[in-house]
């Protein structure tokens, strides 16, 4: 016996805001009935599981026990700056001179989520 991810839960203060950030960071869409002011939402991503999000009276506190990891499309130095101007903020850059490395950005809630490099960028370093 075995058990499917179903959904990946994110605590948050304001569910539809935050599900409108993660929504451009990934370029899914919204589920179809969530409207401004619910207080579940989700972005529903293509062959895997949801991210979900739930309101919470409580901020949050501390660094997150888990975390999404990204891998851009393209490239990750112009995925950086493009979330940047969604709203995520820097927390850290752990980029390395060779150019391997992430960056650690949050949220506009402070929930922390890294920035990989774009496979092809993996390739061209292992080459």
């Amino acid at each position: 016996m075995t058990s499917t991810v179903e959904n990946i839960a994110i605590d948050c203060a304001n569910a539809y805001r935050l599900a409108l950030f993660w929504s451009e960071v990934t370029g899914q869409p919204l589920h179809p009935e969530d409207q401004p002011g619910d207080k579940e939402t989700e972005v529903m991503l293509p062959g895997g599981p949801a991210l979900y999000f739930n309101e919470v009276p409580e901020p949050k506190s501390g660094k997150n026990r888990i975390h999404l990891c990204l891998r851009p499309d393209t490239s990750r130095e112009p995925e950086v700056e493009r979330l940047l101007g969604l709203g995520a903020s820097l927390v850290d850059d752990l980029r390395k001179p060779d150019g391997r490395g992430w960056v650690i950005l949050a949220d506009p809630e402070g929930n922390e989520f890294c920035v990989l490099l774009a496979e092809s960028e993996r390739a061209a370093l292992s080459s």
